[in-house]
């Protein structure tokens, strides 16, 4: 029988602590860019600037500070090749994933509330919304971030099974170097 110690962790149990921190770290991050986003936009409102060019600053800000986030922490491990291509494509599936939260408001305020009134209230409009709406986008935004912004680093690839091992014709020929203390006895 496998002695499997609790120092030890199993290969599923260390992959799922692994996911564990990470939503962890991306929730985190997501809080304070939202916590941020809110702060400016209500600031902005109350120095008297417009509404959506409030919440477009707002937005983009957070976004930056969402992006850095997850860049130096939640995924600083992963690979890191071009910052301008990867906050692009952040702000991108960024916008997809708000997207998508404003997809299901839609769906439930006027697609079911045309047919059940119930669904155009303001409590309907915040449960799909922000509840629904926010939780599906943030799934996908987790997902789409870890999978194209900020992917794992990809380990060497392996050669086919069946392919003759190649060796550095070096490596036959190298020989260590004599030692300067030498057992003479």
């Amino acid at each position: 029988m496998p002695d499997i110690s609790p120092t030890q962790p199993s290969g599923l149990r260390a992959k799922i602590r692994a996911l564990v921190r990470e939503v962890s770290k991306f929730g985190t991050v997501g809080t304070i860019a939202f916590a941020i986003d809110l702060a400016i936009f209500n600031v902005l409102l109350q120095a008297g600037v417009e509404t959506l060019f409030a919440k477009t600053i707002s937005t983009v800000l957070a976004t930056t500070v969402a992006f850095t986030g997850n860049r130096f922490w939640t995924w600083r491990h992963a690979a890191h090749s071009n910052i301008t291509r990867q906050y692009t494509m952040f702000f991108v599936l960024n916008a997809i994933g708000l997207g998508i939260g404003l997809a299901c408001l839609a769906i439930s305020h006027y697609g079911l509330g045309s047919v059940w009134p119930i669904f155009q209230t303001k409590l309907a409009d915040n449960i799909s919304g922000q509840l629904v709406g926010t939780a599906v986008g943030t799934l996908f935004r987790f997902w789409s971030y870890r999978r194209f912004v900020f992917p794992s680093a990809a380990p060497p690839a392996a050669a086919p099974p069946g392919t003759p091992q190649r060796q550095d014709p070096r490596a036959a020929t190298v020989t260590p170097p004599p030692s300067p203390l030498r057992d003479t006895a």
